[in-house]
């Protein structure tokens, strides 16, 4: 059952695994100096995150927290350095997570996992300065580890790339749903979800 009003301990929960969800997207990001990793952080993020995301629903009750989680990571990915991109699709990969969250009561796996895919693809919002703004931006990464590198990247930057790479996101995050609910198995019974 969903509640109705946010309390402190939901701001607490939502603030701890907020940190723990950025702290693996840091530790994912350092898979970024080979360029292939560059593009599938994503992936990544999806594969690491899963066991923490999957615990925060199951302390996951009341609408909204999906949501400041989202927003919460795009400001801490602006913060440091990644662009606005990421808060706008923070919020609404958030917004849609919860709304999926909420259609299955907070109970239903099917809708948790399918929260977790759309949740998944707020990361590609601190990317798409690559797709959106390729000139300037690949000339920054030139001057920042080298013109090789960033030939190299830009090569992987294709229309079709960001297509897939979306799809291989929500892969990446159904397999790592199943590897939290795997590891986080007597939690799942303490919360009755099926």
């Amino acid at each position: 059952m969903s509640k109705k009003k946010l309390d402190v301990k939901d701001l607490i929960n939502v603030g701890i695994f907020s940190a723990i969800y950025y702290i693996l997207l840091v530790v994912a990001g350092f898979l970024g100096y080979i360029p292939i990793f560059s593009v599938l952080f994503p992936i990544v993020v999806a594969l690491l995150c899963g066991i923490p995301f999957v615990l925060f629903l199951t302390k996951t009750k009341t609408f909204g927290l999906i949501t400041i989680m989202g927003v919460l990571l795009g400001i801490l990915n602006l913060a440091f350095g990644a662009g606005w991109y990421s808060i706008i699709t923070g919020l609404l990969c958030g917004l849609l997570a919860d709304l999926i969250c909420k259609a299955g009561e907070y109970k239903s796996w099917k809708h948790m996992v399918a929260c977790f895919c759309v949740f998944s693809e707020w990361v590609i919002g601190s990317m798409l300065p690559m797709w959106i703004m390729k000139d300037s931006y690949f000339a920054m990464i030139s001057d920042m580890q080298g013109a090789a590198f960033a030939e190299s990247l830009e090569s992987l930057v294709t229309g079709w790339m960001l297509a897939l790479l979306m799809v291989l996101t929500a892969v990446a995050a159904i397999i790592g749903a199943y590897l939290g609910k795997a590891v986080l198995k007597k939690h799942f019974v303490r919360a009755g979800i099926a």
